[in-house]
Order: C-alpha cells, then sequence, then structure tokens
C-alpha cells in the first residue's frame, strides 16, 4: 500500500519540486547575493526605499478583499437559497467571466473607464462633466473586484450550501430573530469559507500588475509593478527583484497563518454556539 501511494503522489512531488521548491530556493539565492553572486544583504535592505509601494499595495489589496466579501457575501448566501437548478444558472454567471482572458476582462474597463469612454460619454450627453476614473486608485480597486470577486464567491457558496436547516430551525425553535440567527449561527458556520475567499482575494490583489499597469497608470505603482521592472524593465535589476519578491512572500505567509489562526478561534467558537 505504502508503495502504490508513494507511485500515486510521484506526479505531485515532481510537480511541486520543478514549480515550487526550486523557483523559490532561486529567489532566496539572488536575495541574498548580488551580480557577481557574493553573499549580501544589501537587497533586502533596499527593500526598505519600496516601503510605501507596499503599504499601497496592502491597503488596495486589502480595500478591495473587503469590498469583494461585503458584495459577495449576500450573493453566496442568496444563491445557496435557492433550487439547486437555479444555483448552478447562478453559479455559471459568476464563473462566466472568469472564462474570458484576463487581459480582455481588463481592457473593457479601460474602454468604459477612459475620459472619453462609454461612461464619460454618456455623462456629457446628458449634460454632466466628465469625470476622471482612468489611472486612479479606485480604477485599481474596482479592477481587482471585478477579476478576483469569484474566488470570493465561490467558497462561501460552498458553505453556506451545507449548512444543515435544522441547526438555523433549532435556533428560531429557542427564539432567535432572523438577525440573530444570520449573526450567531450563520456567520460562525460560514467562517471557514469566509477565511477562504479574503486569501483567495487578498493573495492575487496584493501581488497584481497588469491591474495597476492598465487602470492605474504610473501613478499607482504596486509591488507587482515594482517586481515586474526588476525583471523586465529598463531598471533590470533581478537580485533586487528576488528580494522585493521574497519579502512580498513572507508577508503573505504572516498574513495567512494570523487568517487561519483567526479561523480556528472563530470555527470553534460557532461549533460550541
Amino acid at each position: 500500500m505504502k508503495s502504490k501511494s508513494k507511485m500515486l503522489s510521484a506526479p505531485y512531488t515532481i510537480w511541486m519540486t520543478i514549480f515550487i521548491i526550486v523557483p523559490v530556493i532561486l529567489v532566496g539565492y539572488f536575495a541574498f547575493t548580488d551580480k557577481q553572486g557574493t553573499f549580501t544583504l544589501q537587497n533586502i535592505i533596499q527593500v526598505g526605499e519600496y516601503s510605501n509601494v507596499f503599504i499601497r499595495s496592502i491597503w488596495l489589496g486589502a480595500l478591495a478583499t473587503a469590498i469583494s466579501l461585503v458584495l459577495g457575501y449576500p450573493l453566496a448566501y442568496i444563491i445557496s437559497q435557492r433550487t439547486e437548478k437555479m444555483q448552478n444558472v447562478m453559479i455559471m454567471l459568476v464563473m462566466l467571466p472568469m472564462w474570458m482572458n484576463f487581459l480582455l476582462r481588463t481592457y473593457s474597463w479601460m474602454t468604459l473607464l477612459e475620459n472619453n469612454g462609454i461612461i464619460n460619454n454618456l455623462l456629457a450627453s446628458v449634460g454632466l462633466p466628465r469625470v476622471q476614473m482612468i489611472n486612479t486608485a479606485g480604477a485599481v480597486v474596482l479592477g481587482m473586484v471585478y477579476n478576483y470577486i469569484p474566488y470570493m464567491i465561490l467558497p462561501l457558496y460552498n458553505v453556506l450550501n451545507k449548512i444543515d436547516n435544522s441547526v438555523i430551525e433549532a435556533a428560531q425553535d429557542l427564539g432567535a430573530d432572523r438577525r440573530s440567527v444570520f449573526l450567531k449561527v450563520i456567520i460562525p458556520m460560514s467562517m471557514p469559507g469566509i477565511i477562504s475567499g479574503i486569501t483567495m482575494v487578498f493573495v492575487p490583489a496584493v501581488s497584481t500588475f497588469i491591474i495597476s499597469k492598465m487602470l492605474g497608470g504610473g501613478a499607482n505603482l504596486l509591488i507587482g509593478d515594482l517586481i515586474d521592472m526588476q525583471f523586465l524593465g529598463s531598471a533590470y535589476n533581478p537580485n533586487l527583484g528576488s528580494a522585493i519578491s521574497l519579502v512580498l512572500m513572507v508577508i503573505i505567509l504572516i498574513c495567512m497563518g494570523i487568517m487561519n489562526q483567526f479561523d480556528d478561534g472563530e470555527n470553534t467558537g460557532g461549533m460550541l454556539l
């Protein structure tokens, strides 16, 4: 049995080694060496010069995640309350934009938000002034929410759909009103989905570079843009780029660890309730 299990896990082990472990080792090597391959901490120290970029990325990523949660939770709850056939239709509609190319979806928002775009042309046609929407932090957050909100809705729906109605009925029999049932029963029991959704949205949002480049212009530089510049831009410096990537990985791991601890505590509380 053990040999069979090892054979079945071999493809995953090979995949993980080639595409996860080896790249992380290479990032760590370049982060702690200079162009001559000599060990140095200068790259890590230099990352501190871009603290404002890190703060902006974390703030915009957290804001996009919060908006996705506020919008996604009610929608996931509504879907979970429908019939199975209607659930399938609504989930397909949620996933439908994901079938299109990521760049194409982002380009569509450029068409809508540009100074001569569809929205501003509609405003001008009714006598209202044009609004600067493209190349702003708001446009970046909008692009993040639009592209990543399905990753919030799907895990929430998966958890909410599995909540046993008998638990809700028991709470109602004990005198709990709708508000109490939602706050003290449904939300605690759906906490694993909330944590999964937050993680799945925050991680790509904080490290994105295409959205910020296309919708934010040069005025909204994020960590992903900074890394892209170090590896592919005119400021070619893979050592510094690796150091920034390493620090970003550490920040994401810390955030995920905190969220997992919060999940354990909340999930336990929900079960005790």
